[in-house]
């Protein structure tokens, strides 16, 4: 199979204590690297507010995996998703290379230094 770069964010429900959050993403992440996928980059984007509510909560943790691996082990990741009650939504998307790009340049951090300069610039003159 080809191996391909996806990108999965979810939301874990609010009423978790940190211990229980990081246990979660372990056990995501230990789904991962059962199933052969190298995993790039993960972030922790802390309690978050919802659009709308799912199931009567307002608020939860999300956080976002990148990884790479064959197309099966996505359907292995969402299986373990759906099992786990303590995921309120999750979405799993493939990276073009365009999208692999703006990634790595985001967390190289390379996004917010032009926008830094050209302020900076703007200060100056």
């Amino acid at each position: 199979m080809e191996v391909r770069n996806y990108e999965t964010v979810f939301i874990l429900t609010p009423v978790l204590n940190e211990s229980q959050v990081q246990e979660t993403v372990e056990k995501f992440t230990q789904v991962l690297k059962e199933n052969s996928a190298d995993i790039i980059h993960q972030e922790n984007w802390g309690l978050k507010k919802l659009a709308y509510p799912i199931q009567k909560k307002s608020t939860g943790y999300y956080f976002l995996v990148e990884f790479t691996g064959s197309g099966n082990i996505v359907d292995k990741l969402e299986t373990a998703f759906r099992r786990d009650e303590r995921v309120i939504r999750f979405l799993t998307t493939v990276l073009d290379k365009h999208a692999v790009a703006y990634s790595q340049r985001r967390r190289n951090g390379e996004m917010n230094q032009q926008k830094a300069k050209q302020q900076s610039e703007a200060v100056a003159q």
